[in-house]
């Protein structure tokens, strides 16, 4: 047998809370019922997502969660991302619903993926398909920058990221690069943002425009001056 397609039933609090940010995303109803269950199905190219509203349901306690598989993570994410900016002016980084960044996850072997939040507590977990894996973090901020990634984007728990890169970053090595600096304070304050700490977020913003670059570097660092900007943006 061949061309079986499986499809994920999530549960939620509301279909319409939950509707109403996949259609922010881009997606489209298929199909939407009220009785005998409150039901909708959502569709954004081929990816389709079934969702169940239960009584009483708490997001704070999902378990709900699926995986995406794309070979094209950056064009999915840009389309989101735009939708979502569309919606609500701004990403959302923090509490539900949110979306991370496309970043390599060194608990996938260094393939790139990225996560989804819903307003049901559940991870659309999206990863790239026969994407090739990074090369292994090199010095000791680099690594500690991969950890702090799997803790908080895989694992949505940002207090333990925040403790990673703490101590990291307190104890820059001579042999750090400059770009992953800049990326671990940018990392750093996303991670405020998610825990509700504007004023840190804009210290570690600032802290981060001061590191000081050479061409190359400031090349290679554009998509994290990128992503800080629109950071600095949210902080008003």
């Amino acid at each position: 047998m061949a061309d079986e397609v499986t499809v994920p039933l999530l549960p939620c609090a509301s279909i319409d809370d939950t509707l109403a940010f996949y259609e922010a995303l881009g997606f489209h109803t298929t199909y939407r019922q009220r009785r005998p269950n409150p039901y909708v199905v959502v569709q954004w190219e081929d990816l389709c997502l079934h969702f169940f509203e239960l009584a009483g349901f708490d997001p704070e306690q999902s378990y709900g969660s699926c995986l995406v598989v794309t070979p094209d993570i950056e064009g999915m994410h840009r389309a989101f991302a735009a939708g979502l900016r569309a919606a609500y002016g701004r990403v959302p980084v923090s509490g539900r619903p949110r979306m991370t960044r496309p970043r390599a996850r060194r608990n996938a072997d260094g393939v790139t993926g990225f996560s989804i939040v819903d307003p049901g507590g559940n991870w659309v977990r999206v990863v790239h398909r026969g994407g090739a894996s990074s090369a292994p973090p090199v010095g000791r901020l680099a690594r500690a920058l991969a950890d702090a990634v799997v803790q908080a984007d895989s694992r949505g728990d940002l207090r333990q990221a925040v403790r990673i890169l703490d101590g990291a970053l307190t104890r820059p090595g001579a042999a750090d690069d400059p770009v992953v600096h800049v990326e671990a304070l940018v990392y750093r304050a996303e991670l405020a943002l998610g825990l509700d700490d504007p004023a840190t977020a804009a210290e570690l913003l600032d802290r981060a425009g001061r590191v000081v670059l050479t061409a190359d570097e400031a090349r290679r660092a554009a998509s994290v001056r990128e992503n800080a900007a629109e950071l600095a943006a949210t902080l008003g």
